[in-house]
């Protein structure tokens, strides 16, 4: 138990001494760029499906249409 209460304390210690906690300016610039990368990555994906769908969909209509 002793163990357990020492490996706490030196966990606190760590955390409030020897971290260096980012700006909130800094951490509000990385939350917008990781925002805006995810709806660019988002949408990118979306486009890439979309197509792949649309061209797979053709090609099915095709084969269809020849055996009919």
């Amino acid at each position: 138990m002793n163990n357990l209460i020492n490996y706490l304390k030196g966990s606190y210690h760590e955390f409030i001494d020897k971290v260096e906690w980012p700006k909130w300016s800094d951490l509000q610039s990385s939350t917008i760029v990781t925002a805006v990368a995810t709806v660019i990555l988002a949408l990118f994906t979306f486009g890439v499906d979309s197509t792949f769908s649309k061209i797979i969909n053709n090609i099915l209509t095709l084969f269809i249409n020849l055996f009919n």
